[in-house]
């Protein structure tokens, strides 16, 4: 295959998917490469880069969901952005594979440095139904598509006679008790109850929210004493908090719920919304290179963040975030690696941009090091919970210290006004509970317009039926004789 001509023939860093950490690489290094003769190359299926803390609160009606991601092309202008797919990497050779996301024939492209920042997949299991029930929490397509089916059952139930059905439109069940499971029913559950403020053939005692959670608690980022209050809080508003407990089968949304460890079952119901949020994995993708993989599937990368084989570093092949085996002097996973969090792969991304730029000279390369602050929920409007630097919060100052936290990652200052703006409305107006319909068919409303009807059949003519007690008329002649006789 030979490089399409359309790209630059200059010598290129190619930094392979988006998200945090091929954000902030290219932004750090395009100006620097692009000076020196060379050129970024981003390489992501997608446009943009999305902020996923912010999802929960998409999905909830808090933030617009186009504030909630950054364009390439907007703020990486001095690098070559390729909406696409790398399907492999020969780092031997110099050359990555790419898939255009139209569809096109894929092609190679060849570079210099490989920044290895696929990024992480939701991870699921082999469960019956899931794939056609259920609905994940990973991209801000599904954060929209999950807000509008919310307030649409809301709506559907409300004219449901149905007692079955109308309870099946009003349950919302979530799988997995970390930080996006967590946020994510209680901002959807937050919305619901507004919803339903507005809707008075339904009434707030119908809806159920349900969490299900297969370990004995939930949110291992904070402290147990933290996690069992977020427990009895959400009791609080009505959620059903399931722990050691697991979904064994899906099928046409009839969910079945067994007891861990010894899978008897716990309960069975059906549900029109079933959302996924348990785990993620390392993007498989890098398993079509050949650089090293470790155990988790991650690529394995020293502290300088260069990837690291059987016999040392592999020069010009970086690698951070999700995907990367990061070794975390600090602490960290059971592994000793970092947690695959936004925190981490904001930091790695910066310091990944000023090791390879120093590699370029020669110069030494510094370790990566960041010990992690703590973690920050918001729960809905003035609720949350909070660990920073060993200090716990909740209720409103937890709230208040999510918002800071995430206002001030948000990547960009143009995104972080608009997401500013979303909140102050918000306090104002309240949660954005407009739910848009027909979005996976836009065109319906316009093809029904355009299509000539069919003409209605004519009707065949109806005969007037006889009237029984007439009497049935004689032939003419037969008068005539009869008149004659007399």
């Amino acid at each position: 295959m030979a490089i399409t001509p359309t790209f630059s023939a200059r010598p290129r860093v190619l930094v392979v998917g988006g998200g945090y950490v091929g954000l902030y690489t290219a932004f750090n290094l395009q100006k620097k490469i692009a000076k020196s003769g060379g050129i970024v190359t981003l390489i992501d299926p997608l446009p943009y880069m999305t902020y996923q803390p912010f999802l929960p609160e998409v999905a909830g009606g808090n933030i617009e969901a186009r504030h909630a991601v950054v364009s390439y092309r907007k703020h990486l202008k001095q690098t070559e952005v390729i909406q696409g797919s790398v399907t492999s990497i020969d780092h031997e050779n110099r050359t990555a594979v790419v898939a255009p996301a139209d569809g096109g024939e894929n092609f190679e492209l060849p570079y210099h440095d490989v920044v290895v920042a696929a990024g992480a997949i939701t991870r699921t299991f082999p469960i019956k139904g899931l794939a056609e029930s259920g609905i994940g929490l990973k991209t801000i397509e599904e954060a929209i598509a999950l807000r509008n089916q919310v307030l649409s059952l809301i709506e559907k139930a409300s004219t449901e006679t149905d007692p079955a059905k109308r309870a099946r439109a009003l349950t919302f069940v979530v799988v997995g008790g970390g930080f996006a499971g967590i946020e994510t029913i209680a901002e959807l559950e937050d919305m619901a109850r507004a919803a339903v403020k507005l809707n008075a053939r339904v009434d707030q005692s119908e809806l159920r929210f349900v969490l299900v959670e297969a370990m004995g608690r939930i949110m291992p980022e904070v402290t147990e004493a933290q996690a069992l209050w977020v427990v009895e809080h959400l009791r609080s508003r009505g959620v059903e908090v399931l722990l050691n407990t697991s979904l064994d089968n899906a099928e046409e949304s009839n969910l079945k719920l067994i007891n861990l460890p010894d899978k008897s079952l716990a309960q069975q119901f059906d549900a029109d919304t079933l959302i996924w949020t348990a785990g993620v994995m390392a993007n498989p993708m890098v398993r079509s290179t050949d650089f090293p993989i470790e155990p988790r599937g991650r690529v394995s990368v020293n502290v300088n963040l260069q990837v690291t084989g059987e016999f040392g570093v592999i020069e010009n092949a970086w690698a951070a975030g999700d995907v990367a085996a990061v070794p975390d002097v600090t602490g960290g996973l059971p592994d000793g690696t970092c947690v695959p969090n936004a925190q981490h792969a904001l930091r790695q991304a910066k310091r990944l941009a000023k090791n390879l730029w120093a590699s370029r000279f020669n110069k030494p390369l510094k370790g990566y090091k960041h010990k992690n602050l703590g973690a920050v929920a918001g729960f809905g409007q003035w609720k949350g919970v909070a660990k920073i630097m060993g200090i716990q919060l909740k209720g409103a100052p937890a709230w208040l210290a999510h918002r800071g936290y995430h206002g001030l990652a948000m990547p960009t200052v143009e995104r972080k006004v608009r997401v500013l703006s979303d909140w102050f409305v918000t306090m104002i107006a309240g949660r954005d509970l407009a739910q848009l319909e027909n979005l996976q068919a836009p065109r319906a409303t316009f093809v029904s317009a355009a299509t000539p009807k069919p003409k209605p059949a004519a009707a065949a003519p109806v005969a007037a039926p006889a009237a029984e007690a007439a009497p049935v008329a004689a032939p003419a002649a037969e008068i005539k004789e009869d008149a004659a006789a007399k």
